[in-house]
């Protein structure tokens, strides 16, 4: 059992790490020894959940992505009964995002009622900046490791209200941390605006969110969404919580 643990503690370390790391790293990290960790790596590396590169550092492997990816469609099934609850509540489409790499990924949507509305695919990948969820989830992310993630992604304008500068983005991270929520104010799609917050301790970073017309989620409808949007996300969590304890 405690070697099981080690195993799955060293994998989230590597995830921790941006997925490639030393031996030395990981003992650094985890106050493990050398000879332990080398034991528990050749482990994961005969079973594929490891890859070692030719320059000796250790990579996460290829079998994860086949149980990221299941984990993540039975997430978003199970996160469906919350988003139609948030669909009942503010009439609008109800999205589930995760931050997978540079990119935001949706794994669950409940479609508005109402004739127009917004509707993106499960499995969509979109680049975070310009996205309600995507600067929801990056708002608690250190600002130099943002700075870095927009350096590799670039900041393409979707519409002409997003936001291209690094600084006036870190600027609005913070805008969102002190207000509790993000907003996609025509920066995605010029017509449409999107409100989001994180889902509080979630064991992995995700965020949740409704999208409609600019002209039904205006300001003054927000101050009514936003709290229901905040209350589904605890209902959220404490459900995580508590499918998470044996």
């Amino acid at each position: 059992m405690q070697s099981l643990e080690r195993a799955f503690d060293l994998l989230e370390r590597m995830a921790d790490a941006g997925g490639e790391v030393g031996l030395s790293e990981l003992s650094a990290s985890s106050g493990l020894p050398l000879p332990t960790i080398h034991r528990l790596m050749r482990t994961l590396v005969s079973c594929g959940y490891v890859r070692q590169q030719p320059n000796r550092r250790y990579a996460l492997g290829p079998r994860l992505i086949r149980l990221g990816e299941s984990a993540s469609r039975l997430l978003g099934t199970w996160a469906r009964p919350y988003l139609a609850e948030l669909v009942e509540a503010t009439g609008e489409t109800a999205n589930m995002a995760l931050l997978d790499g540079d990119e935001v990924v949706y794994v669950a949507q409940v479609p508005s009622r109402h004739s127009m509305r917004m509707f993106t695919e499960v499995g969509r990948r979109v680049l975070p900046h310009s996205t309600g969820v995507g600067k929801a989830l990056l708002a608690h992310v250190p600002a130099d490791e943002v700075r870095a993630l927009l350096g590799r992604t670039g900041m393409p304008a979707a519409t002409e209200k997003t936001i291209t500068d690094p600084e006036e983005f870190i600027a609005e991270l913070e805008r969102i941390r002190t207000a509790g929520y993000a907003v996609d104010d025509n920066e995605q799609e010029i017509g449409v605006r999107c409100l989001a917050v994180t889902v509080p301790d979630s064991p992995t970073a995700a965020a949740i969110s409704i999208s409609g017309p600019a002209g039904r989620v205006t300001e003054t409808a927000q101050d009514k969404i936003i709290p229901v949007l905040q209350d589904v996300a605890r209902q959220l969590s404490a459900a995580l919580a508590s499918t998470g304890t044996a």
